[in-house]
């Protein structure tokens, strides 16, 4: 709970916006009926919500008042939000109510067919509770949702919060958010619907005019709120019952704004044209106008640029398929603004897409340690070799996750390298801790590099099967004097990987072993890995084995640099070398800042492994031998990055 704040504190947040909030299921496949869809995927949606996610992406601090469910879903949205950044104190859950649902598709250009599950749900339920003085007064400015005038308990807390507002100095901006369906004019199936008339809409979003500073809507909406079909007329009717600054969205046209009077033409106003873009998807188009225009706003920016960044961020969600999830982000903002962009798709903008990936991921923390355990075929010859059924691999590597769950202690920064063969079970029990996991792809030595896709002919299929927090790893023995045929090969294999990563939302991790096959000079490593970005692959993370020298390290530093600056970083393996070994490469690779831990395994198994398949120890023997052997190449590396910061 907040401490009593006065209206001559400083808000911590910009502004608070209240209403639905739900988890949106989008169809996904374009062009054919919502009866037919077979594949969703999902989102956090409903207006308030969308726009809230929209304005810390652009860099403010929103807060959100709303009620979830006390399930899943429920769940999902908090946690989404709070990686988003917006404040969830006012976000309650409801253990009576579910959180609501949304079903979306996309027919064609002009119809989207949408669903609202709403009945009795968690949001719907909010009321005069839900409204906290001290929380509304923590921010600058509070924004509510037609739609939750709705109801007369949302009805009561929206009124409060802008009571509040209003007497402490605060502003109010209004989304008029019209869906004629959640106001009852409409059967449960038309949430597509945008306009049916009603007087008596009209009336009761009349009553709250007067409070607003700010009022935005498209003309249909513009229409209900001034209660005539006339834009004008509508607009006129608006301003006699206040004097907020009125949005008209025009959709292709852009926006046009009213401070004062209402002119004769509508092209009077202060206009915000449009970007010619392809529509893909019009649904949440308003609320991330919405954000683009509150960024301006709620910080004082002139009209004509409250109008342009509406706009644009308006342009990217009816460019792309899904809600909140595809806004763009600040600097995705600027750089469209700066350098607009070749494509009407926006989604087809590579640079742009980039751009939005890498400002968009999970966040990490600063370094990474990593038991890397996915060994296939070293493993099966391992058990093979001492008699050992190779069902035991499996038991293992669950054991192995005991070993890292004991080294980390709950602390952040550890991961864990599985495949999903051997490693299925050991998967499974990752979930109940806060581990960076990756997965191989490639067939377990294979040269040139083939896939493995655990016995679907889709890798797009099988990267979609894992969770979305999982990292694919590809490993590619690759060396710049290689035959041009074979470099061939494995580089378009690489951007075959590298394209289903992006188009299926999973981090990539790309592991270069050159040694291997030729040797392995000051700029070989970063040679490999300027084709690659030449090539258009931009992993998320690079896997490399110990460089010659320092300045091996420095180059491959000014490749990411130069062709990245948004790549998470190297991780150093460690190829089965003794423990001082990996301390001098430790020590070779720290100063470089590109270079986050390591990705280590038979180092740390190998031994401890062979003695347990052999039955010469206990499962927690094993464990407490690899958690050593673990524990001890952590030390070796905080030890080498700290001398890299005093340095």
């Amino acid at each position: 709970m907040f401490s009593k704040v006065t209206a001559l504190t400083r808000p911590k947040l910009d502004i608070i916006a209240m209403g639905r909030s739900s988890v949106d299921l989008y169809g996904q496949q374009v062009g054919g009926r919502l009866e037919d869809m077979g594949n969703f995927v999902k989102a956090v949606g409903g207006s308030p919500t969308n726009t809230s996610i929209g304005l810390a992406r652009l860099g403010l601090k929103p807060g959100l008042i709303t009620r979830v469910g006390d399930e899943h879903m429920g769940r999902f949205i908090r946690e989404q939000l709070v990686r988003e950044g917006v404040d969830v104190e006012g976000v309650h859950t409801d253990p009576g109510r579910f959180t609501a649902l949304a079903i979306l598709g996309i027919r064609d250009d002009k119809s989207f067919p949408l669903l609202f599950y709403r009945t009795d749900c968690a949001d719907a339920a909010i009321d005069e509770s839900d409204i906290d003085e001290d929380y509304i007064l923590s921010a600058g400015a509070v924004l509510v949702s037609g739609t939750h005038f709705s109801r007369p308990n949302t009805n009561a807390a929206q009124r409060k919060a802008m009571k509040i507002a209003r007497r402490h100095g605060r502003r109010v901006a209004f989304d008029i958010d019209y869906r004629p369906n959640l106001w009852g004019l409409a059967g449960l199936g038309a949430g597509e619907e945008r306009y049916i008339r009603s007087d008596t809409v009209s009336q009761h979003l009349q009553e709250v005019l007067a409070d607003c500073d700010l009022i935005v809507g498209t003309e249909e909406e513009i229409h209900i709120a001034g209660g005539v079909t006339d834009t004008l007329a509508a607009l006129r009717r608006i301003r006699e019952l206040s004097a907020a600054t009125i949005v008209c969205k025009r959709g292709p046209m852009g926006c046009v704004v009213f401070t004062g009077a209402i002119p004769d033409d509508l092209d009077q106003g202060i206009r915000g044209p449009g970007f010619p873009v392809e529509v893909f998807n019009v649904l949440g188009a308003g609320d991330g106008f919405m954000a683009g225009f509150l960024r301006g706003w709620l910080v004082n920016e002139s009209i004509e640029t409250c109008c342009a960044w509406a706009n644009a961020c308006g342009a990217f969600a009816v460019s792309r398929l899904m809600c909140s999830i595809e806004y763009p982000t600040w600097r995705e903002l600027q750089y469209f603004l700066t350098h607009g962009s070749p494509h009407r798709a926006l989604r087809k903008d590579e640079t742009l897409n980039h751009i939005h990936w890498t400002s968009t991921r999970r966040r990490l923390p600063p370094s990474l340690t990593v038991f890397a355990i996915d060994h296939r075929s070293q493993l099966e010859k391992m058990a093979q070799e001492v008699e050992a059924p190779l069902e035991r691999i499996a038991t293992l590597k669950s054991l192995a996750v005991d070993a890292v769950v004991k080294v980390a202690q709950g602390r952040s920064g550890f991961g864990m390298l599985l495949d999903g063969n051997y490693g299925r079970e050991a998967l499974f029990k990752t979930t109940d801790h806060d581990f960076w996991i990756a997965r191989p792809l490639e067939r377990s030595g294979s040269r040139p590099l083939t896939l493995e896709v655990e016995g679907s002919s889709s890798l797009g299929v099988l990267l979609a099967e894992w969770p979305v927090h999982h990292t694919a790893k590809v490993l590619c023995f690759y060396h710049p004097d290689d035959p041009e045929d074979l470099k061939q090969q494995q580089e378009r294999e690489l951007k075959r990987v590298y394209d289903a990563c992006r188009g299926v939302g999973r981090e990539l991790l790309v592991e270069l072993i050159a040694s291997a096959s030729g040797r392995l000079a000051d700029d070989t490593m970063a040679t490999v890995m300027r084709r690659f970005y030449e090539l258009g692959i931009k992993p998320d993370w690079w896997k490399l084995e110990d460089l010659p020298s320092t300045d091996a390290w420095r180059q491959v530093a000014t490749v990411i640099d130069d062709n990245d600056p948004d790549c998470r970083g190297v991780v150093l393996l460690g190829l089965d070398v003794p423990e001082a070994e990996l301390a001098e490469a430790f020590r070779r690779a720290a100063p470089c800042e590109r270079v986050k831990g390591f990705a280590v395994g038979r180092t740390i198994f190998a031994a401890p492994a062979r003695a347990w398949l052999a039955g010469q120890m206990t499962d927690a023997e094993v464990v407490d031998a690899m958690a050593a052997n673990f524990a001890s190449l952590v030390a070796l590396w905080r030890a080498a990055a700290m001398a890299r910061t005093h340095a």
